[in-house]
């Protein structure tokens, strides 16, 4: 690409700063060049403190590819089977009451187990939620602090399909492969993923802090005013209290980076293998694919993207050039709408699509 067309990038990225209050940051490198980095707006707007290659943000669903790489390491450990029945790894009440006797752990790593989803985001399908932070209406999210909180929003749900016949995306699949971790793991899903999966990456700014616990360079998440000239709101009661296996990590943009080519290059964590995370398992559609914890296109590259209100994040990577390309914002998709566009160029700018 050339320097004409990155300026043209960042234009783009200053009009959507000016015009949308977009804050973020975005950044693309290929082996150790960093071919495009930017940031954006302010991480706290009521003190004015701006955004910086530094600045840590939550992830929404991006990190459920940390989950997925912390599952395939307790394999490699030999403390579970992917290919186990998670009813026999699960106690009775560490797991959903209809959960069917043949779902697998692979068939929660590869969104294949059909269980129904607490969040469920196919408009088509019962239980369809067009608002997230809605859900926490009835379950204060204060409370949600673990996996586990979270089981009753979906233990008696029946399954939308039986295992292994369809590709459905499940939050409620990765909330259980968290409790899954932390029951075979001994250890508390966020200890589990820093120390097994995040520390190993060297992704030595990441993890799972609380949103009620006050840390360096963290984010804050911002929903738009409720009226014209209105205050600017946080999503303090709009997402859980803490991340856990199906979302809410907390990263800089290089740690991403890291965890992505770590991922590529294998030799990381105990046991797993580029193909183990790789290997397309289902089709999503005509051009992208789904592998364990993410989601793989037609030409190789790879990544996850994730959304929630006061959240956005997306990340790809080109194995055979050591390419890749992220962006994280402390707004989210509906605030910024034109967010999407802007990601898009950063990703055909960094690895056009083959």
């Amino acid at each position: 690409m050339s320097d004409q067309q990155w300026r043209e990038l960042a234009d783009h990225a200053a009009r959507l700063e000016s015009e949308q209050h977009f804050s973020g940051v975005l950044r693309a490198t290929r082996g150790e060049e960093v071919l495009y980095e930017s940031c954006h707006g302010l991480a706290d707007r009521g003190c004015g403190i701006p955004v910086t290659p530094s600045t840590r943000f939550a992830t929404a669903s991006l990190s459920k590819m940390f989950t997925a790489v912390g599952v395939l390491d307790a394999a490699g450990r030999g403390e579970v089977g992917l290919h186990d029945a998670v009813v026999d790894v699960l106690p009775v009440d560490r797991r959903p009451a209809t959960l069917r006797a043949d779902v697998t752990v692979h068939h929660l790593l590869s969104h294949t187990s059909g269980i129904a989803d607490y969040a469920e985001e196919d408009e088509d399908l019962p239980g369809y939620q067009a608002d997230y932070g809605a859900i926490w209406t009835d379950l204060p999210n204060y409370r949600v602090r673990d996996d586990l909180d979270i089981l009753p929003l979906f233990a008696d749900l029946p399954p939308v399909c039986p295992p292994g016949t369809a590709y459905h995306y499940s939050n409620a699949g990765y909330v259980l492969l968290g409790i899954l971790l932390s029951h075979v793991s001994s250890l508390p899903f966020a200890e589990a993923v820093t120390t097994r999966v995040m520390e190993p990456a060297g992704m030595t700014a990441s993890g799972y802090p609380a949103m009620d616990e006050v840390h360096p360079d963290v984010a804050t998440g911002y929903l738009p005013p409720l009226s014209p000239g209105g205050p600017w709101r946080t999503n303090v009661y709009s997402v859980p209290a803490q991340g856990g296996g199906d979302g809410g990590g907390v990263v800089t943009a290089q740690d991403v980076e890291r965890f992505l080519r770590a991922v590529a290059r294998g030799g990381v964590w105990r046991g797993v293998t580029p193909e183990d995370v790789l290997t397309p398992r289902a089709d999503v559609n005509r051009r992208w694919a789904v592998g364990y914890g993410v989601e793989i296109r037609h030409d190789g590259v790879f990544g996850k993207d994730g959304g929630d209100p006061g959240v956005a994040a997306v990340s790809r990577y080109r194995p055979g050039t050591d390419t890749s390309a992220v962006v994280l914002a402390n707004v989210d998709w509906d605030t910024v709408e034109g967010l999407p566009d802007l990601a898009n160029a950063l990703i055909d700018a960094a690895m056009p699509e083959a």
